[in-house]
């Protein structure tokens, strides 16, 4: 099994979930792309994915304030549609700790990456738990609902989409996880998809890793650390999935029966993006 991962100059952890086998067939090459954020591509990053890949669709599933505050850079030829997929009031709502906002929300929060760790850490939200959050709360679901909408309506015969989101990973790690689902992917394809964010990611795990080592972290705390800053743990898809799979019976009906995708339309992704 090959997995091809796509050189971005300024963009980590890009890859083409083309070639990956799915249903007795392969997913149809350069026309499912998932990336950590564009924010920093190079010019030549830019001209690959207008030229080489003729986007049509890219898909930013960052939290508002990110896209406003560091917005995505235009890629000639291509739609941007911005599907926030959580917030912070979903993480305080969660947690219910009316208290985290004040924390959260104040100079040192909003400015300390350390300061939101700590919080993160304590309040439990670097957990597989996190991952119910983004596929069953309302912002999660119409995010991944629209989602598929844009697949549906794309025509890979005319270039790519591209999803992401911060890291790559998360956000954007579920709907690779939905789309490879429904066209039919096994459980391993789809994590060592999701592993491969440690490869695309493999430098920022490193410093972080030397980082909780220097400081005697424990081994609880050095997973949540590693976790915040760009790396994955195969527990946390495994969560996701066996929950999909315990309450709808398999992804595909947690498709059809939250996302409102039709049996039709199921056949008819499958039409697109295998060959």
């Amino acid at each position: 099994m090959e997995y091809s991962f796509i050189d971005l100059p300024g963009v980590n952890n890009a890859r083409d979930l083309g070639g990956y086998p799915a249903g007795g067939k392969r997913i149809r090459e350069g026309v499912l792309l998932r990336s950590g954020s564009l924010v920093k591509a190079k010019p030549e990053a830019i001209e690959l994915l207008n030229e080489k890949y003729r986007v049509k669709n890219i898909i930013d599933f960052r939290m508002a304030n990110g896209q406003d505050r560091v917005p995505d850079p235009d890629v000639p030829g291509s739609v941007l549609t911005m599907l926030p997929v959580v917030e912070l009031e979903d993480y305080i709502a969660k947690a219910g700790k009316p208290e985290l906002a004040d924390r959260l929300l104040s100079g040192d929060g909003v400015k300390d990456p350390k300061v939101w760790f700590k919080l993160a850490y304590e309040y439990g939200m670097l957990s597989p738990e996190m991952y119910l959050l983004l596929l069953f709360g309302s912002r999660g679901k119409n995010a991944y609902r629209e989602f598929f909408r844009i697949l549906i309506a794309h025509d890979p015969g005319e270039g790519a989409v591209l999803w992401h989101c911060e890291d790559g990973k998360d956000r954007a790690g579920l709907a690779a996880m939905l789309i490879l689902s429904v066209l039919g992917a096994d459980r391993d394809v789809i994590l060592n998809d999701y592993m491969l964010t440690n490869v695309g990611n493999q430098t920022r795990i490193a410093k972080t890793r030397a980082v909780c080592e220097a400081a005697g972290m424990p081994s609880d705390m050095t997973e949540a650390m590693i976790f915040a800053n760009g790396g994955v743990f195969e527990r946390y898809m495994t969560f996701a999935l066996d929950t999909l799979e315990n309450r709808y019976g398999s992804v595909d009906r947690y498709v059809m029966e939250e996302l409102g995708v039709t049996d039709e339309e199921l056949e008819m992704l499958k039409g697109k993006y295998l060959e």
